[in-house]
């Protein structure tokens, strides 16, 4: 391997090492990402291409940028969120892989915006992100940036909730390619990932049981879901809040309680928060909380708790446990809250294995092939993949896994297109 030592902002270079090796580990569970590598290096699809990405940066979205890179882009990365980062990660991108990064686990949110400024200084032609940060900053405090890029790429529901607002405002300037409205990548990565890395998160940052715990899962979206069976898996009683009536059914037809918020704060004893939106553990339900509940939040920004009503209605006593903070409230009962209210599994713990986001990646990187090739047919708005993007994925991870699965036949297939054949 040829060092490629790289401009950035991390935390210390001797980690580099230590990155090196959990990058490698990843990648070998990321076969279908290989695969797309060996791909852009054959073809170049981003060549020329100044590509800006905000990310949670760890050992899977390592792999993603550098395939990137070896389809001819030039990267630059900053993190997502001020705790997800992997200082280690950070280290071997920039001093071994030639990828300018600006990323310090447990940044203060000056750092932040300031490292997320050094990418956008780039004069990035994509822009590739976590929560549609970048894009938001463009359009309104780096509004000149706005006639280089021809299209960006968004990894999850927060950010496209947000960047369908700005379509349905007219304020896009360029399109948007909705990476999480791809199958291969919430059906799996938001359930499977978010279920496993959410518990693992809660689990390392406590120590404490999930069997015969209440678990309150606050949103029923595929977080939600995920997040909902895999503590069930660990012998939870789990209940779920929801706002969508159908939604709301489906959990109770899946098998789980489903009841107000106010009704669930009484008798939960670990809380998490998986909705996309603010506010949905407010103060009111904290003072209702019994001696010692658990909050968390697993969905984009840490406002889904209400922590700065928190701090004003209760009194912070210490900190136990690295990312957990202790609060006695005014009824005389003690809470504790994970993570600063941040993503718990990225800030507790690892993030999603690299096998399922071995999907997400793949999926990201071919959808920056797409946007590229076809920029001037795309509208300034919010896109769907292709189908095939998603079937050429989800074939080849069926393949690595040793999973075949049957093909129509001429007969079936003349069958399925027409209507003149009944019963």
């Amino acid at each position: 391997m040829t060092t490629t030592q790289a401009k950035g902002d991390i935390k210390d270079a001797g980690l580099k090492e230590k990155g090196i090796s959990r990058i490698e580990w990843a990648e070998a569970d990321m076969p279908v990402l290989r695969a797309v590598k060996e791909k852009f290096t054959k073809e170049q699809p981003l060549k020329g291409i100044r590509m800006g990405c905000c990310l949670h940066v760890t050992t899977e979205t390592a792999n993603l940028v550098r395939t990137l890179k070896a389809g001819g882009a030039e990267v630059f990365l900053c993190a997502s969120n001020p705790l997800s980062t992997q200082d280690d990660v950070a280290a071997a991108l920039t001093h071994e892989y030639g990828i300018e990064t600006f990323a310090i686990k447990g940044e203060d949110n000056e750092t932040y915006y300031k490292h997320m400024n050094s990418v956008l200084d780039s004069k990035p032609n994509v822009t590739m992100d976590d929560g549609a940060d970048l894009v938001t900053q463009i359009l309104t405090k780096r509004k000149e940036l706005s006639e280089h890029v021809v299209a960006s790429m968004e990894e999850t529901t927060t950010g496209i909730i947000r960047l369908r607002a700005m379509e349905k405002e007219g304020v896009l300037k360029f399109p948007v390619i909705a990476v999480n409205d791809a199958d291969c990548k919430h059906l799996f990565d938001n359930r499977y990932g978010t279920g496993q890395s959410t518990v693992d998160g809660i689990i390392r940052a406590t120590n404490r049981l999930f069997a015969g715990r209440v678990v309150v899962t606050i949103g029923y979206g595929w977080c939600g879901r995920g997040f909902a069976m895999r503590s069930r898996g660990m012998g939870a009683r789990v209940i779920v809040t929801e706002i969508d009536p159908v939604k709301a059914l489906e959990a109770v037809m899946d098998g789980f309680e489903v009841m107000p918020m106010a009704e669930a704060a009484k008798i939960g004893d670990i809380f998490c928060t998986l909705t996309g939106n603010k506010h949905v553990i407010d103060v009111e339900h904290f003072k209702a909380m019994k001696e010692g509940a658990i909050s968390c939040n697993s969905g984009h920004f840490d406002n889904e708790l209400n922590l700065a009503g928190l701090k004003q209605a209760a009194e912070h006593v210490g900190t136990p446990k690295p990312f957990v903070d202790k609060w006695k409230l005014p009824s005389g009962n003690t809470i504790f809250t994970l993570a600063e209210g941040r993503l718990v599994n990225l800030s507790a713990a690892e993030g999603h294995p690299a096998n399922v986001m071995d999907m997400s990646f793949a999926v990201q990187a071919l959808a920056s092939e797409y946007a590229v090739k076809n920029q001037k047919e795309l509208g300034n708005k919010v896109h769907n993949l292709p189908r095939e993007v998603d079937e050429w994925v989800a074939e080849l991870k069926l393949e690595t896994m040793g999973v075949g699965i049957d093909k129509l036949t001429p007969e079936q297939e003349k069958y399925l297109a027409s209507w003149q054949e009944g019963t």
